[in-house]
């Protein structure tokens, strides 16, 4: 099944597309760490007219990481009320994510380089995916890039 995420010339990362309008998507890129604590790796949004980056998003292993918050969302494919949300330590990656009728999951990201600086900006685009099977390909994707691993 090709999944709205899944790029064949993207190997060194991970590309979500939004299933309503493939135009719109975000992209993990440029993994790299230091050592065992951190990952950074580069998030680009994308959408018509709009082209954002954040290059060094950072990724602590003792903070609450994107995967599991992702995991959730794939656990609970059923739907939930309201919104769930979770952003970075630096706060530089936001997600806040929706539960749509018909098994769909609305993804905002957020992008905020500076997020400290008094003239700083952010960008956001959404993407919806099924909240089944492309939410859970999704979680595993994400994990093998942030671990390093190739897919």
């Amino acid at each position: 099944m090709r999944l709205p995420y899944d790029d064949p010339e993207d190997r060194a990362g991970v590309t979500i597309r939004c299933q309503d309008n493939a135009s719109v998507g975000v992209t993990f890129s440029n993994r790299f760490g230091f050592d065992e604590d951190i990952v950074h790796y580069a998030v680009e949004l994308r959408a018509p007219g709009l082209t954002a980056r954040v290059d060094e998003v950072a990724a602590w292993s003792w903070d609450s990481d994107l995967v599991p918050f992702l995991a959730g969302l794939a656990a609970d494919y059923r739907g939930w009320d309201g919104e769930r949300s979770w952003q970075t330590s630096d706060r530089d990656l936001a997600l806040s994510a929706v539960f749509r009728s018909g098994g769909h999951v609305g993804l905002t990201w957020t992008v905020r380089p500076w997020p400290k600086a008094a003239a700083g900006w952010s960008a956001s685009v959404t993407t919806w995916l099924e909240a089944g099977e492309q939410m859970a390909s999704l979680v595993a994707d994400l994990g093998h890039f942030l671990a390093g691993e190739q897919r």
